[in-house]
């Protein structure tokens, strides 16, 4: 894969870049290749210290190892962020802190909104504050037409970075970069299959005809800082992957790898969608323009942003509503900030999204709780908190 290391060089030698989910699959990576270009200070910023240990070590004896700074921090964090903008003064950022396993978020939709959208949401608007020249979101396709609470949560915070490259008030660039399924990435499928193999099997696959679109870490990452270095702000990535990979066949080609034969020496099962998984990924939506850019791997995709106040009440009432809704009815409220998700029905009593039903049920929760019954959002008419924002019903 060729990339134009001249336009990427420009844009981070001599610079000062930091990488959020720096102990990560996908922001490692990102440290050892932006290393590479020799910027004067790379921080690390990670709320792990073993993972944020881990890639320090990494990169000790790199070219740039005496610019590397460690930084314990939880985006959420909002005087830690302070700090480090204050102290450290990053140009360009690349934001690969997320919550990304989708079955785990399904039971945990607060974590991932409060994570996904509103640490997006945060460092987008510190950024603004400072004369930052870039911010990278690292997104997924899952955010297309999304069923899973990651999915419309990445969603969400692509809205957040567009609206607010449209509406902030100094020159940074914001952008994302939307890809799908990273090849040896921690929690991906080939690792859990290799694991299964070495084990004796089972091969737990989820349906027969699943795909998905793969590439690798390197590839991956490396295209994501072509499209930082080619971006103007305002859009989203989206990176050729290729054909995409039906699930049973990679299987079975690492049971025959491992000198085994599939159904024989190890045997398959299905074990059925989990929740928020799709047959397959999309690669955009129906009404987002796609052009190409310099890189025929790279395209570019434009769509009209939602005003920037609209998008951060939208992150702002969901936080607020955590811990007042149980997750079934929390994903119902996400959705009246993501109209395109689809949040799975068979997760409901009856088949339908219990929302007048919830408040009635909530009356008793609230008094024990001492909060005012019917506070609810969305169920009937007392609350109304942004223009447009209609619970679906």
């Amino acid at each position: 894969m060729r990339l134009a290391t001249d336009d990427i060089e420009q844009l981070l030698r001599d610079r000062v870049v930091m990488v959020t989910g720096a102990g990560g699959s996908i922001g490692g990576e990102l440290c050892r290749q932006i290393a590479g270009y020799s910027p004067r200070r790379l921080l690390l910023v990670e709320q792990s210290e073993v993972q944020l240990f881990q890639i320090q070590q990494d990169l000790m004896h790199c070219s740039c190892g005496e610019a590397v700074v460690p930084l314990v921090a939880n985006i959420l964090d909002q005087r830690r962020v302070d700090y480090i903008f204050q102290h450290y003064h990053p140009q360009v950022i690349f934001h690969a802190a997320a919550h990304k396993h989708v079955p785990m978020m399904e039971t945990q939709p607060g974590e991932a909104v409060k994570n996904n959208a509103l640490g997006t949401l945060r460092l987008a608007e510190t950024c603004a504050k400072h004369p930052t020249d870039r911010f990278v979101l690292i997104s997924s396709d899952k955010a297309i037409n999304p069923t899973s609470v990651m999915g419309a949560t990445k969603r969400l915070a692509e809205m957040c970075v567009q609206s607010l490259h449209v509406n902030q008030p100094g020159a940074t660039r914001f952008m994302a970069v939307r890809f799908g399924n990273v090849l040896g990435s921690s929690g991906s499928v080939v690792p859990i299959f290799t694991k299964q193999i070495a084990t004796g099997g089972p091969v737990t696959v989820t349906h027969p005809d699943v795909v998905r679109y793969f590439m690798t870490i390197p590839e991956a990452v490396g295209l994501v800082l072509q499209s930082a270095a080619l971006g103007s702000g305002g859009e989203i990535f989206t990176l050729d992957m290729g054909k995409p990979v039906r699930i049973l066949d990679l299987a079975r080609q690492l049971i025959e790898l491992s000198g085994f034969t599939p159904d024989q020496d190890i045997r398959i099962e299905f074990t059925g969608l989990r929740p928020g998984e799709k047959l397959f990924e999309e690669l955009s939506y129906r009404g987002e323009r796609i052009t190409g850019t310099r890189h025929p791997k790279i395209m570019r995709l434009l769509c009209e942003p939602l005003p920037y106040e609209q998008v951060r009440a939208f992150v702002l009432e969901l936080v607020e509503q955590i811990d007042q809704l149980r997750p079934d009815e929390f994903k119902w409220f996400l959705k009246c900030a993501v109209p395109e998700y689809q949040p799975q029905l068979g997760q409901f009593t009856g088949g339908v999204p219990p929302l007048k039903d919830a408040r009635a049920g909530s009356e008793g929760k609230d008094k024990r709780n001492g909060r005012r019954p019917g506070r609810e959002p969305g169920f009937e008419e007392p609350f109304h908190p942004v223009a447009g924002m209609d619970v679906p019903r």
